[in-house]
């Protein structure tokens, strides 16, 4: 419970900074945010592209002024709340909820992970930083949902 906590606290933090440095590079393009590390290690640029928005998704299908089409950091802040608040709650829906949302962060950690390297060629700190914090959320629900078993001889 404790890992849990620890995770989606990091990830709401992250989330928040991101939605911020966003805000922020709006209001002021030329701003430089403590994760812009040099040309090619920048989290502005990426939160600034067409990919920190609906995960890249969103604008070339539903437009880029879509209600759809929101911020990344505004989806992580809604899942790790998400997780933070299932995450006591016990049953088997619940644990199917985390596992299921979990998986859906993981293909959009990889996607966006694809994106980073291929097309943005940028190395972003606090998006990798999520990725991790999503596969350790993925691995903390599967177990919650398919606990191991005593080997029985």
């Amino acid at each position: 419970m404790a890992a849990r906590g620890a995770l989606c606290a990091a990830g709401l933090a992250l989330s928040v900074y991101a939605l911020s440095v966003e805000a922020a590079h709006a209001r002021d393009p030329s701003l430089r945010a403590a994760c812009d590390l040099g040309p090619a290690v920048s989290c502005t640029r990426v939160f600034a592209s067409r990919w920190g928005r609906g995960l890249g998704l969103v604008e070339p299908l539903l437009g880029r002024d879509s209600v759809a089409n929101v911020p990344n950091g505004a989806l992580g802040v809604v899942f790790y709340l998400l997780q933070a608040l299932l995450g006591p709650v016990p049953g088997r829906w619940p644990s199917l909820l985390l596992l299921g949302t979990s998986a859906v962060s993981a293909v959009a950690s990889l996607w966006l992970g694809a994106v980073l390297v291929l097309a943005l060629r940028d190395f972003c700190l606090v998006c990798v930083t999520t990725y991790v914090i999503n596969a350790l959320l993925l691995a903390l629900n599967w177990r919650r949902c398919y606990p191991r078993r005593p080997k029985t001889a």
